[in-house]
């Protein structure tokens, strides 16, 4: 038997929802977010669980709680997990990011792992921290399955770090929508991405909320 890793994005937030930077602020899930979460620990439930880690944002462990009560795992919560610090850029819009952080935000768009938000957080730095937390988890469970509650940004470059893809790229070669999960199995020639951000655990009505 082999580890296997479940990466689940939280649900949704008034912040995913208006499609805004959001990293270091810390909004609560929506209804329909809770709904996502719940949609999810009814679904995985049977899953026999190793271990659950979550990032200790409010809107992760609100997503992880759901799974946590039903199958009777304590949360472990790693500051490693959070996401991305956006500096300045935070709770605003893509446009007004362009307008007024402009030449910032074109370096960022060309390659995150080298140029920051506005006195924000590098991918690269992200990859180093999320990555203690994996390897953290392998020292522990050669074996099983274990969840991890994370983010967008940060759970992208999770999954680039693993399979070998430019973290640069992050934004533009992996999807990572709320309520979805990614599932990454280590076997013996390393890393094999099972499933990405998939969302069937979540009604046509979830799935089809406005968002990120």
């Amino acid at each position: 038997m082999s580890l296997t890793l479940y990466f689940l994005r939280h649900g949704q937030t008034a912040r995913s929802r208006e499609n805004v930077f959001c990293g270091s602020i810390d909004p609560e899930l929506t209804p329909e977010g809770l709904e996502m979460a719940q949609a999810f620990a009814a679904a995985y439930r049977s899953t026999p669980w190793s271990a659950i880690f979550s990032s200790p944002m409010q809107r992760t462990r609100a997503t992880a709680q759901p799974l946590c009560d039903a199958v009777g795992v304590e949360m472990q919560l790693r500051e490693g997990l959070k996401e991305i610090n956006y500096g300045k850029w935070e709770a605003q819009t893509v446009e007004t990011v362009s307008r007024e952080y402009h030449d910032d935000y074109i370096r960022w768009t060309a390659d995150p792992a080298w140029y920051p938000p506005t006195e924000g957080e590098l991918a690269v730095a992200i990859a180093t921290r999320a990555l203690h937390v994996i390897e953290e988890i392998k020292q522990h469970y050669n074996t099983g399955n274990v969840l991890i509650v994370a983010h967008k940004a940060t759970i992208r470059i999770i999954l680039c770090s693993l399979l070998g893809i430019d973290v640069g790229r992050f934004r533009f070669r992996l999807g990572c929508p709320v309520g979805s999960v990614s599932i990454v199995e280590f076997g013996s020639n390393g890393p094999l991405l099972q499933n990405l951000a998939d969302r069937t655990h979540l009604s046509e009505r979830l799935r089809t909320l406005p968002g990120t």
